[in-house]
């Protein structure tokens, strides 16, 4: 049996470019290059079908080792809690106040950007301390 090489994260929102240029900037991200044929991804919207324009976005890690997101239109808004969150690494091996600096830090950076701050959840004698965000649509994320 093969072995999987890649995994893309796929989210259901209402603004699919909104949302991934938001987490291009959380992860340092970019979003790909348009089709063959299209100078832009604004002249490859313009050939879709009407429906079809702005359904779809994504965003890539320029170095190809983190996974792909890809952001689709969907109808139906956000109600219950996300069953899968993304968990963004700003404070690995720290410990104690020099964690929760970094983790404030980084929060502060991505309120600007549009995210919301939930809940800090502090360290305990299993696990460090973490920050519960939202991003520009709702979903959450941890920042760890």
């Amino acid at each position: 049996m093969a072995s999987v090489r890649q995994v893309q994260v796929t989210f259901d929102c209402a603004e699919p470019e909104r949302v991934a240029r938001f987490w291009c900037e959380v992860l340092g991200y970019v979003v790909p290059q348009p089709p063959k044929g299209f100078d832009s991804w604004d002249e490859f919207d313009r050939s879709l079908p009407p429906a079809d324009r702005g359904a779809w976005s994504a965003c890539a890690d320029p170095a190809g080792v983190g996974p792909r997101l890809y952001f689709q239109r969907v109808p139906e808004g956000k109600v219950v809690k996300n069953r899968v969150h993304l968990d963004v690494r700003v404070g690995t091996g720290l410990v104690g106040e020099e964690r929760l600096a970094v983790l404030e830090a980084e929060c502060a950076r991505l309120v600007a950007l549009g995210a919301v701050r939930v809940r800090l959840l502090t360290a305990d004698e299993d696990n460090e301390s973490c920050m519960v965000m939202q991003d520009v649509e709702g979903n959450e994320f941890c920042l760890d």
